[in-house]
């Protein structure tokens, strides 16, 4: 069954990509705190039903332990939702799949972790396609044009802003579920990665509670009948992050290059349903980008 999961957990992502896109628009203030009132909505629910269907081994201080592994995630997110905005997706998504190679970085740094020659080329080959996706979009000059130099460069910097948080985030969880050194207290094998996952999900729900009351006293309208694209992708976020769990379960060197091809995923999603277009050359640029992201991830599950 964990191929089933694998495959759904590729699927899943890669939609919640697709709604967050078309969820988010341009001249919508506040678009990107919505989602963000969503994910944590969903998250906090899903966070609920699993202290009440199982025995986590939870206790209210996880969440303080756990808080800087969750600011990284929830801040990074921050950033993505507001930088889809303005840029394609086909952009975008790529550029934050870079974390990963981000993150393997860091561990070698800090964690003393080993890195092979062929991990080192697939890192290359992922700079490579991210100077000249951002190259091609600097010249086409697409985004200035349209709102301006000013917001152009910030959103932008917001893909880069996302992989570099996510990173830090990824390697602050490689650390914490480590059962030796963790910082988490009252926790073994058994239930780390669930504790860290449900602590995570009831600080989505806090900050999203926070951006809820900030927007109203900002009198922000928030009209439910026309927000479906962003439950949809909260939804099929918080389902991916369940389905997940299940298919690296199984066979997790094989399931993670799969799930790693999300953002091939979205990007044909959004070339269906989003009628993205793209000069040969950036497609060129972003095709290397997610070669390099899937050979780093199938070196990291040998």
């Amino acid at each position: 069954m964990w191929i089933f999961f694998t495959l759904a957990t590729t699927l899943i992502w890669g939609l919640a990509e697709l709604f967050y896109k078309k969820g988010s628009h341009d001249n919508e203030k506040y678009s990107h705190l919505k989602v963000c009132i969503f994910v944590g909505l969903v998250m906090g629910l899903h966070a609920v039903f699993t202290l009440c269907t199982q025995d986590v081994g939870f206790k209210l201080t996880h969440i303080i332990d756990y808080l800087p592994v969750s600011l990284c995630y929830i801040g990074s997110m921050a950033l993505s939702f507001f930088g889809i905005r303005f840029l394609e997706e086909s952009i975008s998504d790529p550029i934050e799949n870079t974390s990963g190679a981000i993150c393997s970085i860091l561990c070698l740094l800090f964690l003393r972790q080993s890195i092979s020659i062929y991990a080192w080329i697939a890192i290359a080959i992922i700079v490579i396609g991210i100077l000249g996706v951002g190259f091609l979009e600097k010249k086409e000059g697409r985004r200035a044009s349209k709102y301006g130099k000013r917001l152009a460069i910030v959103a932008f910097i917001m893909p880069f802003g996302y992989a570099i948080i996510d990173a830090i985030g990824s390697f602050l969880d490689v650390y914490y579920l480590d059962t030796e050194i963790t910082p988490l207290r009252f926790v073994n094998e058994e239930n780390i990665e669930l504790v860290a996952n449900t602590a995570y999900e009831l600080t989505f729900a806090l900050v999203a509670l926070v951006l809820f009351v900030f927007m109203k006293i900002k009198k922000v309208k928030f009209e439910l009948t026309k927000q479906k694209d962003k439950m949809l992708a909260a939804v099929c976020e918080t389902a991916g992050q369940l389905t997940y769990v299940y298919a690296m379960s199984g066979n997790g060197a094989i399931a993670a290059p799969i799930i790693s091809s999300v953002c091939v995923v979205s990007l044909l999603l959004s070339r269906i349903f989003l009628k993205e277009k793209l000069s040969a050359k950036q497609y060129l640029f972003i095709t290397i980008i997610i070669v390099g992201i899937l050979m780093l991830a199938v070196i990291e599950g040998e």
